[in-house]
């Protein structure tokens, strides 16, 4: 017994979305509408997909790299001082039996609150430095200093100070 193939669901938009690698960049009109023809290819690397344009164009590389898991734990450190500086709870201790977590971890956490103000931008627009991440800001040997100059010097900032 054969099962009957289910046709699938054309909808307006995979009418007009055509990805080809092939071919060469255009403008027209169709119906009233604009349409712009870019060929490219997508490459799957890893888990996220690469748009890689056609051989001979120049590629406008991106200048920014948005490290979610650095950004979420970012707003984690201020969340949870906040709730430390408004008196809902004590310390970082409370915090922990609170929240079920480990008392080391909510430290290290909270001590993101103290980067300078320009390396937080720069977090959360993406420009960070490639090796400024969260495994690189958990399992440092020794405590990200207070002054902001040396957490430049220390994440490779220099030069970029000011904000």
């Amino acid at each position: 017994m054969t099962t009957p193939i289910k046709p699938t669901r054309e909808t307006p938009a995979s009418r007009r979305v055509v990805v080809t690698p092939t071919g060469t960049p255009r403008q027209f009109e169709i119906g009233g509408r604009s349409v712009t023809f870019v060929p490219l290819t997508i490459k799957r690397r890893h888990r996220s997909k690469l748009i890689v344009p056609p051989a001979g164009t120049t590629s406008v590389r991106a200048t920014s790299s948005f490290d979610l898991p650095l950004i979420r734990t970012l707003g984690k450190a201020f969340y949870w001082q906040k709730l430390i500086d408004s008196g809902e709870l004590a310390n970082a201790s409370d915090l922990a039996r609170r929240f079920k977590l480990e008392q080391g971890w909510v430290s290290e956490v909270l001590r993101m609150t103290q980067l300078a103000p320009d390396i937080i931008r720069a977090i959360l627009e993406g420009r960070q430095p490639r090796h400024l991440n969260l495994h690189s800001m958990r399992g440092r040997q020794t405590e990200v200093p207070l002054d902001w100059d040396e957490q430049r010097v220390l994440f490779e900032f220099v030069g970029q100070a000011g904000g």
